[in-house]
């Protein structure tokens, strides 16, 4: 870690989104979306932590779905989602002493490969957004890098919701 300066932040932004209702999904599709949701947003925290320095900080990309559920088939996304604001609100008591800050960042839809502004469910998530768009990896990433500098100093155990008024 040395060599190349030092870590800072932790940016975890992985996840997988397998659909299906509770009598449609797998054990081993819920297993996986929660090894990929979660557990690695863990793993990544847990070996970051040892390299991060006071104001330090570990951000993770949730999602509205953590909190509301406007459809069927997403049961294991939703826990996966919701289990990572717990983990961040923990993290944030566990390393709130070494000056080091945990923030969930909470999109809504955005336009990724994973969910299309032109993909087939486009039209019924843009009925529930206030605004009338899908977000942009920038709207997101304006918000990432806001809680990763100076103006983030002072929040911890958060989640920003940056949805377009989905879950208003």
């Amino acid at each position: 870690m040395d060599h190349a300066g030092g870590l800072d932040v932790l940016v975890n932004n992985a996840g997988i989104f397998p659909r299906g209702t509770i009598e449609e999904m797998s054990l081993a599709d819920f297993d996986r979306t929660l090894a990929v949701n979660v557990r690695a947003v863990f793993v990544a925290a847990k070996a970051a932590v040892r390299h991060l320095p006071a104001g330090g900080r570990i951000i993770t990309i949730g999602s509205t779905l953590g909190e509301r559920v406007a459809r069927p088939g997403m049961s294991a996304y939703a826990a996966s989602k919701a289990a990572v604001v717990g983990m961040s609100r923990a993290f944030a008591r566990d390393l709130g002493a070494r000056g080091i800050t945990s923030v969930v960042v909470q999109p809504g839809p955005t336009d990724t490969d994973m969910n299309p502004a032109d993909g087939p469910r486009a039209a019924s998530t843009l009925a529930l957004s206030a605004v009338g768009r899908h977000a942009s990896p920038e709207d997101l990433a304006a918000t990432v890098a806001h809680v990763a500098g100076a103006g983030g100093a002072f929040i911890t155990g958060s989640v920003i919701t940056v949805d377009g008024g989905v879950n208003a």
